[in-house]
């Protein structure tokens, strides 16, 4: 039997399967507003049969979105953009979750498609800023934080969560990877600070930690709190698994429940060699060293795959990116390959073979 599709519940929240969809960029907001293409994109996996769609990073403040075409939920009236969005899902069953973000040293820029890399100030651009004055490879130096900035921040992300939950998201993702502001303190590559929140690996995780705890009071009790990591650096002298693990044995503690676990995206140039399930491994070993919950990520792309890392308790869930934008009802297909019978939207029961 197939457990892909097991019901699993976290907190108050219970999603119906355990295939859900990976955040991803999509550069189409407008000064920060998701719109209309937001609603079909997110749309379209609502009525393709997964639990949970995880929106795209989304920037706490505007200054922390990726690029000037990434949203933002810095007030009331940005959180109230992905109201109609929430609502469909919900109709159809599915949870919504969020990505609460800020880019750091990685942010400012323009859209991937512009013929420059930066945002100039014309086109809405700005300064970035992160744990240390340490450009990533082919961006502007950005500017340290302030420990006075830095506690603000953590601020802005419990204010960000609870205009989310307000607005009708079910849980709160916190992205602390891929080389982004939280990676840039818990990194040793990327933070140089001799502060509170420089130099240990007590210090160089205190700003995520602190965050969750600040964003775990601003939510309701019973809200699911993930937070999404790199498990290593994939560079020697970098984070590690072993880093990774006492990360998460320490969000357990503060009251996260699951480890959205990818990897990289500090070093431009580590050396990772992306096979089928390549991060399922660090998924793995967090769960088993840890007991707190965790999904997996990257290059997940058959019914099959999907299923094992879930029958092995691999992972709990399994993330899912490019396959849902090959096929946005992905789950139904895999329904029916791994002879699971589930219910479809009523407008489209008709494709069901």
């Amino acid at each position: 039997m197939s457990a892909l599709f097991d019901p699993l519940t976290i907190g108050k929240v219970e999603f119906a399967n355990r295939i859900w969809v990976s955040p991803m960029c999509q550069y189409m907001a407008e000064d920060g507003f998701v719109g209309q293409w937001h609603d079909v994109h997110l749309g379209s996996f609502a009525t393709g049969g997964t639990g949970l769609i995880m929106v795209e990073a989304t920037g706490v403040v505007p200054e922390g979105r990726i690029s000037i075409g990434c949203p933002s939920i810095e007030d009331d009236e940005h959180a109230a953009a992905f109201a109609p969005i929430i609502h469909f899902a919900h109709q159809h069953g599915v949870k919504m979750g969020i990505q609460l973000a800020h880019a750091g040293r990685k942010g400012g820029c323009a859209l991937p498609w512009a013929d420059h890399k930066m945002a100039t100030p014309e086109e809405g651009g700005w300064q970035a800023v992160s744990s240390s004055a340490i450009a990533f490879h082919g961006y502007p130096e950005p500017r340290a934080l302030t420990v006075a900035e830095i506690n603000q921040l953590t601020k802005d992300f419990a204010a960000a969560a609870k205009r989310a939950i307000d607005v009708g998201f079910d849980l709160i993702e916190l992205h602390a990877a891929h080389g982004y502001l939280m990676h840039q303190f818990y990194s040793p590559l990327a933070n140089t600070r001799t502060d509170q929140y420089g130099g240990s690996f007590e210090n160089r995780i205190r700003f995520l930690i602190e965050t969750v705890d600040a964003v775990k009071a601003a939510i309701p009790a019973g809200t699911p709190l993930f937070v999404r990591i790199s498990a290593t650096d994939w560079v020697d002298n970098g984070w590690n698994l072993m880093d990774s693990v006492e990360l998460c044995a320490q969000l357990k503690a503060h009251g996260v429940d699951l480890v959205d676990v990818s990897t990289g995206g500090n070093v431009h140039n580590a050396p990772i060699k992306a096979t089928p399930g390549f991060q399922v491994p660090f998924a793995t070993a967090i769960r088993k060293e840890t007991g707190i919950m965790t999904t997996a990520v990257g290059l997940i792309t058959e019914p099959e795959q999907a299923d094992h890392i879930i029958q092995t308790g691999e992972a709990d869930a399994v993330f899912m990116a490019r396959e849902f934008l090959r096929n946005p009802r992905f789950p139904l297909y895999a329904a029916e390959k791994l002879g699971v019978k589930v219910p479809w939207p009523l407008p489209i029961e008709r494709g069901r073979k």
